[in-house]
């Protein structure tokens, strides 16, 4: 009995925690399509989310790409992503005017994978 309370409760502590660790994409503004053409200078092949980094407009944008399974599932892997790997990047921007946007779409090599 003292097994299963316990585990309770360090299941209720853990589940805030995993809440606040992600972020929702109501910060990106889907009414303005951005689309990059231009090569990566970074990679994070890691969860929740992939990410990488570009240079757009004169600064360094973070780029959010998918979770690892989903693009692995769907053909991409990071030595096709790797830096200084020309992409073209469709996606949205951050409403707050970060350098930053939310990936719908990556094309490499010829190859286009949708990420959402």
């Amino acid at each position: 009995m003292y097994r299963r309370h316990f585990t309770a409760i360090c299941a209720a502590l853990l589940l805030p925690s995993a809440a606040l660790a992600h972020h929702g994409w109501s910060s990106y503004d889907a009414t303005k399509v951005i689309r990059i053409t231009a090569p990566l200078t970074d990679l994070s092949w890691s969860n929740p989310h992939g990410s990488a980094k570009v240079a757009y407009n004169k600064q360094v944008w973070t780029i959010v790409l998918a979770p690892v399974a989903r693009m692995e599932a769907r053909g991409l892997t990071p030595a096709m992503l790797g830096p200084g790997k020309q992409v073209t990047l469709v996606g949205y921007p951050r409403s707050d005017g970060t350098p930053e946007m939310r990936i719908e779409r990556v094309t490499v090599d010829g190859k286009t994978v949708e990420l959402r």
